[in-house]
C-alpha cells in the first residue's frame, strides 16, 4: 500500500514526539513528590514557571532525528548495519557537546558507547553487555532514539524492529534493546491499528526477553483493574522503580510508565503525555515516546482534541549535530525526510516539494510566530494554516485593524535566538540563511484590500544586538504572486530570523496567505574578514556562534580572525548547510605547530567531507573523508613555512574539485562522493590561525 496514505500520520508522530518532550523536559530529574507538590499534574507546558524556554535542545529530539540519518546517508537501504549507525554517531556527534549526556565513562551509557566507537570498537560491540556490563547496557537510552526509524516503517513492524535493533545496539544491550524493539513494533503497527490492547497483543510477539514480557503483562493487568494513574504508579514503584534496578536511570521503570501512560491515557492524547510527564522518572523521554505513539495512532485530530499544544511550538525543533545548517528545523521538514525514506524503504518513488517552507500539513506553521522584534505595533490576530478552511496549503496570517502606522509582522527562526536559549544541552548550530542568498516567496490576499508586504531579516551585530534589514515593498493581490529578494549584507553576522511585514494605508481586517518560501544553493558572496575580536576578555564572541566546531579550541584570535587548534586528527569547524552545492571557500591561513591544516568543503557532518590541506611543511593534499577512511585524491610537493600567510581556496563545481594556494592551482581532482554540504576549516595535531572565511557561489 502506498506510503502516501501515511504522510499525515508521520507528521502527527513527529509532532507528538516533540510536544511530549517539551511537556516533560522542564521537570526532568524532579522527584515524583516535587512534581506533585509544585504542579499537581503537568497537564500543559510549565517551562515559564521554572524559568526555561519552551523550545530547547534535547537528546530525545537530536538523537531521534539525528541518528535516523544513518538510513538516509546509506542510500535509504534496508541493509543498513549496526556499524553504519555507529559511524553515524561519530559523524554527527561533537564530543562532550552535542546530543548525549556526557556523564562519563562507566556512568553514562551513551558516553561510554561513544568512547568505544571512537577507540575502534564498532557497533554492536560498542553497546554490548560483554564490553560495558549489564547495568550500563540496560539503562534508558535505546528506546528514546527510535521513533523516527519506526515512522519510516509504517505498517511494517518486522522492518521497524530489524532496523531499531541495529540502531539500539550501538549503545545498549539486553532488555533495553528489547524494549526499544517493542516500542518500534507498537509505533509501526499504530499506523493501521488504533486499539491499544490489539497493538500490545501483537507487539508481544517481538519481545524476546522474559522479564520484559512479564513486566508488560503486569502493567496491563494493573491498568485493567485501576484507572487512577497515581495508584498505578504506587503499585509500579516498589516493583520496578529506580531503587529496584541498578544504575542511575534504568530502562525498566520508564518502559513500564510508558505502557501505563498509553493504557491509562486511552484515546486522550493530552492525558497520556500528562501522565508520562507527571509520574517522574525520565519525564521527557517517556512523554516523547508516548507522544510519538499516540500522534501516529490518533493522528492530528487526536493531538488537537485537547489543549492547544501546537501553536506555541509552531513545529519548531533543534536537531543538534555537527551538521550545523540542519540544526534549526521543524516538524514539516523532518517529516518530509522520514516520508522520503519510508517511500524508498518500500520501493516507491514519491514526489515531495523541495521548497523549504510549504506548510503542507494541516495546522503546520513551520516556526512562524508574530514577531516581537522591531516596532511595537503589531496587528497580527493569529496564525493558522490555510488547510483549516480549504484543501490548499499555506500560512494564513489574520490581520486585525491593519492601518497606516500599524503593521503586522511574522517571522521564523533561521538560527538560534539567543534570548531564548536553554543551557541544558549545548546548542551548536549554523544559520540556514545567509547574505546574498535569494529568497523566493509566493503569497496572495485571501480577502479584498490594499495590502503591501516586505521581507526582512533580523541579525546580530558586532555588539550582539539584534538589527533589522528590510526588502522592497510589494503590493499584494488576490492572485498568487511570487517575488524574489536578495538578502542584504550583514558583514558576516548571523541572521537569526526571516520575517514579513504587512502594511496598509487604509484599515484592513483580513487574511494574507504565504504559500511557500524557499532559497537554494550557496550564497553568492558571504564573508567574515579581519580582526573581529572586540575584547581580549571574550575570545568567543557571538559572531563565532554560527560555526559548528569539533576542534578542541575554536576562538577569536588576538591577531587573526580565527584560531583553530586540535590535539588529535581532523578537528573541524564548519558553517553552512547541506544545500550548498557549487561554491568556493577561501581563507588566509598561518601555520604553527601542526600535522596538517586547511579547508573543508561539502561537509555533511564532521567525518564526511572534502578536505584540502598543507601537510608537514612539505605537501599539499586533496582528499575525500568518509568516516574513518580517507581517500587521497591528489598530492603535490609544496614547501611552506611557519607564521607566513598562505591564501587557500578550495572550489567544488559538479564533480570537479580545485585547490589553489596563493592564486595558483596546486591540485585538481574529480570525485562523486558528495554533491553538497557546508564549508570551513580542518586542523590535525596542532594549530592554525586564519584571517577570514569567504564563500562564493560558482
Amino acid at each position: 500500500m502506498s506510503i502516501n496514505r501515511y504522510r499525515e500520520k508521520i507528521y502527527a508522530g513527529v509532532l507528538g514526539k516533540i510536544l511530549g518532550v517539551y511537556l516533560g523536559r522542564p521537570v526532568e530529574g524532579w522527584s515524583y513528590e516535587k512534581i506533585r507538590e509544585t504542579f499537581g499534574e503537568v497537564t500543559y507546558y510549565v517551562h515559564d514557571k521554572v524559568g526555561v524556554p519552551l523550545i530547547v535542545a534535547d537528546d530525545d529530539i537530536s538523537g531521534t532525528f539525528g541518528f535516523f540519518r544513518a538510513i538516509e546517508d546509506n542510500g535509504n537501504s534496508r541493509n543498513v548495519t549496526a556499524e553504519d549507525f555507529g559511524n553515524t554517531w561519530l559523524n554527527y556527534i561533537i564530543e562532550n557537546r552535542t546530543i548525549l549526556w556526557w556523564g562519563g565513562l562507566g556512568r553514562s551509557t551513551e558516553h561510554t558507547a561513544y568512547l568505544n566507537l571512537k577507540n575502534g570498537i564498532p557497533a554492536p560491540k560498542s553497546g554490548s553487555i560483554e564490553v560495558n556490563g549489564q547495568t550500563l547496557a540496560e539503562q534508558i537510552g535505546a528506546q528514546i532514539f527510535i521513533d523516527a526509524i519506526a515512522m519510516a516503517c509504517p505498517g511494517n513492524p518486522d522492518l521497524a524492529v530489524e532496523l531499531v535493533r541495529k540502531a539500539a545496539s550501538v549503545s545498549h544491550d539486553g532488555i533495553a534493546v528489547d524494549a526499544a524493539c517493542h516500542l518500534a513494533a507498537l509505533e509501526a503497527m499504530a499506523f493501521e491499528e488504533k486499539d491499544i490492547d490489539t497493538l500490545l497483543d501483537r507487539a508481544g510477539a517481538y519481545i524476546t526477553n522474559p522479564l520484559l514480557r512479564d513486566i508488560v503483562a503486569d502493567v496491563r493487568d494493573i491498568c485493567s483493574k485501576e484507572s487512577d494513574w497515581r495508584k498505578v504508579r504506587d503499585y509500579l514503584d516498589p516493583k520496578y522503580g529506580y531503587e529496584v534496578f541498578p544504575g542511575c536511570c534504568h530502562m525498566v521503570p520508564n518502559h513500564a510508565m510508558v505502557i501505563a501512560s498509553i493504557l491509562l491515557g486511552g484515546d486522550d492524547f493530552q492525558k497520556s503525555i500528562s501522565i508520562a510527564s507527571s509520574a517522574a522518572w525520565d519525564t521527557d523521554c517517556n512523554a516523547g515516546n508516548v507522544g510519538a505513539f499516540n500522534g501516529i495512532r490518533l493522528g492530528l485530530e487526536g493531538i488537537d482534541a485537547g489543549a492547544d499544544f501546537r501553536t506555541p511550538v509552531a513545529d519548531l525543533m533543534y536537531v543538534v549535530t555537527s551538521d550545523g545548517g540542519s540544526v534549526v528545523t521543524d516538524a514539516v521538514i523532518e517529516s518530509k525526510r522520514i516520508i522520503h525514506t519510508a517511500a524508498k524503504l518500500a520501493g516507491e518513488e514519491m514526489e515531495l516539494s523541495e521548497k523549504r517552507y510549504t506548510f503542507e500539513f494541516p495546522g503546520s506553521l513551520q516556526g512562524f510566530h508574530p514577531c516581537e522584534y522591531g516596532e511595537d505595533y503589531n496587528a497580527v490576530g493569529n496564525l493558522d494554516n490555510l488547510n483549516t478552511i480549504s484543501e490548499e496549503n499555506g500560512l494564513m496570517i489574520s490581520c486585525n485593524h491593519l492601518a497606516d502606522g500599524i503593521t503586522a509582522r511574522v517571522a521564523t527562526q533561521t538560527f538560534i535566538d539567543f534570548s531564548k536559549l536553554a543551557q541544558n544541552f549545548s546548542t551548536v548550530a549554523s544559520p540556514t540563511l545567509y547574505s546574498s542568498q535569494v529568497v523566493e516567496t509566493s503569497v496572495r490576499l485571501l480577502d479584498e484590500g490594499e495590502v503591501f508586504i516586505r521581507p526582512y531579516i533580523l541579525y546580530y551585530d558586532i555588539d550582539n544586538e539584534a538589527q533589522i534589514l528590510y526588502g522592497e515593498e510589494k503590493q499584494l493581490s488576490e492572485e498568487l504572486m511570487s517575488f524574489s529578494w536578495e538578502v542584504p549584507d550583514t558583514q558576516g553576522m548571523s541572521i537569526f530570523k526571516l520575517g514579513y511585514e504587512l502594511s496598509s494605508r487604509k484599515r484592513f481586517d483580513g487574511r494574507v496567505v504565504i504559500q511557500s518560501i524557499d532559497w537554494k544553493g550557496a550564497p553568492r558572496y558571504f564573508a567574515q574578514k579581519g580582526m573581529l575580536m572586540n575584547s581580549i576578555w571574550n575570545t568567543n564572541p557571538l559572531w563565532l556562534a554560527g560555526f559548528a566546531s569539533s576542534a578542541a579550541q575554536f576562538a577569536a584570535d588576538f591577531k587573526r580572525t580565527y584560531c583553530i587548534s586540535h590535539t588529535e586528527e581532523n578537528g573541524l569547524v564548519t558553517i553552512g548547510s547541506r544545500e550548498w552545492e557549487n561554491y568556493s571557500v577561501a581563507s588566509r591561513a598561518f601555520y604553527s605547530l601542526h600535522e596538517a591544516g586547511g579547508l573543508v568543503i561539502r561537509s555533511v557532518g564532521h567525518r564526511r567531507y572534502y578536505g584540502a590541506v598543507l601537510e608537514n611543511y612539505k605537501d599539499a593534499v586533496l582528499y575525500m573523508q568518509r568516516d574513518g577512511v580517507r581517500k587521497e585524491l591528489g598530492r603535490a610537493a609544496f614547501p611552506y613555512e611557519e607564521n607566513l600567510p598562505y591564501d587557500l581556496k578550495l572550489t567544488a563545481k559538479g564533480t570537479k574539485l580545485t585547490f589553489e594556494v596563493n592564486g595558483s592551482v596546486v591540485l585538481e581532482a574529480e570525485d562523486t562522493a558528495y554533491q553538497a554540504g557546508g564549508a570551513g576549516f580542518v586542523i590535525s595535531k596542532g594549530t592554525m590561525t586564519c584571517d577570514s572565511i569567504i564563500i562564493e557561489g560558482v
